[in-house]
């Protein structure tokens, strides 16, 4: 189900959940039984994990300044593995 957003001329703004694709273009108001136009709003990213919150801002940034890379990133080195360090050395 999809939360869908009409504007009526006299009563305002009021939401309807529809299921996706099926929402009309106008809708009677709920309130006063005029016609009500549908209109595009943006989703609501408030319910939205910080992390992909986070990532999505990174993501809308990098499409107009996309970092640069200047040259090949250096090998990270490995981390010692527990369990090799009780092996016996040559």
């Amino acid at each position: 189900m999809a939360t869908y957003e009409y504007v009526c001329l006299d009563c305002g703004r009021f939401d309807v959940r529809l299921p996706i694709g099926t929402a009309p273009l106008s809708r009677d108001c709920s309130a006063c039984e005029r016609e009500a136009r549908r209109v595009f709003s943006p989703p609501n990213f408030s319910r939205v994990h910080p992390a992909l919150s986070a990532a999505l801002g990174r993501e809308e940034r990098s499409r107009d300044a996309p970092t640069v890379v200047s040259g090949i990133p250096g090998r990270r080195p490995r981390p010692p593995r527990p369990a090799s360090a009780r092996l016996p050395r040559p």
